[in-house]
């Protein structure tokens, strides 16, 4: 028993000597969350990949949930933040603005590309978007490429709202809920009429809410949420950081998917593949005309 005992000491310190070891001074690699869901929900999660994370790189990191998308790419502008976990429409603004560059993508349920939608109360009478005119509406954030832009550019592309409309020439209030669950339970109970979030807000409810709500329309294909590094940042780091997350496609690490937004795994990619969003994102102003990406 003693020398089974030692057996698994040494086991144990050869595996703790095995890690890569950081400096005592070591900077923390920071990591920016945007609070797509419960933030409540998020904290638990970031202490989670954080501690992974650290597990791998042999460095402290640090994660915090930002108020919203705004927050994390002036978070990457300042340097208070390295990496950020955001949507395609933030990472363009942040990619022409400060330089950001793009790490992964998201696959989620099987794919690089989704949706947004527009949802609204199942008893609500509510059946196409022209019957939305003069009600309330959700949106998740004002620089959310699914939980505003491409759900916005619906009712454009049905002539009920131009591009250049004032969204009050149509709805009789506009809300930005902070988030997907925000916004879409905000129709479940009955806060609002209609909700412009992702196909895939309404599996952010409770069983009793999801009873509650239907999608009446849907926008063209949306590229995946992306993790997004800021300029500058270490290229050793920076390569770490991204095999760990790739690490995160392996079966017996796949289980930490969770912690991150519950994608399905993650993909290697490239600026061109948000080149959408960037196209619609000038089309609406969002981004200088005369500016490359």
């Amino acid at each position: 028993m003693i020398r089974r005992t030692a057996l698994f000491l040494t086991i144990a310190l050869f595996c703790c000597a095995a890690l890569p070891a950081a400096p005592p001074d070591a900077k923390p690699l920071v990591l920016a969350f945007v609070p797509q869901e419960n933030p409540e929900k998020l904290i638990g999660d970031v202490d989670a990949i954080c501690a992974y994370l650290e597990s791998e790189l042999g460095l402290p990191v640090k994660g915090y949930v930002t108020l919203d998308h705004t927050a994390a790419i002036e978070a990457l502008r300042n340097g208070d933040a390295d990496v950020s976990f955001m949507g395609g429409l933030p990472y363009v603004l942040a990619h022409n603005e400060i330089g950001a560059q793009v790490v992964l993508a998201e696959v989620y349920r099987g794919s690089p590309t989704y949706r947004g939608r527009i949802f609204v109360r199942k008893d609500s009478g509510i059946k196409t978007l022209a019957d939305l005119r003069g009600k309330s509406i959700a949106f998740a954030d004002p620089i959310s490429e699914s939980g505003f832009l491409y759900p916005r550019d619906i009712f454009a592309r049905e002539g009920l709202l131009p591009r250049d409309a004032d969204l009050k020439s149509f709805f009789s209030t506009v809300y930005f809920a902070g988030g997907y669950q925000q916004a879409i339970q905000a129709v479940a109970n009955g806060f609002v009429d209609a909700a412009g979030v992702s196909q895939f807000a309404d599996l952010l409810l409770r069983p009793e809410e999801l009873a509650e709500v239907t999608w009446i329309a849907e926008s063209d294909l949306i590229p995946s949420h992306v993790v997004v590094a800021r300029k500058g940042l270490d290229p050793e780091r920076l390569a770490a950081f991204k095999r760990a997350m790739l690490k995160l496609n392996q079966p017996d690490y796949r289980h930490l998917l969770k912690h991150v937004y519950s994608p399905d795994g993650y993909v290697e990619t490239s600026h061109q593949a948000y080149a959408p969003v960037e196209e619609l994102a000038r089309a609406y102003g969002l981004l200088r005309t005369d500016r490359g990406g």
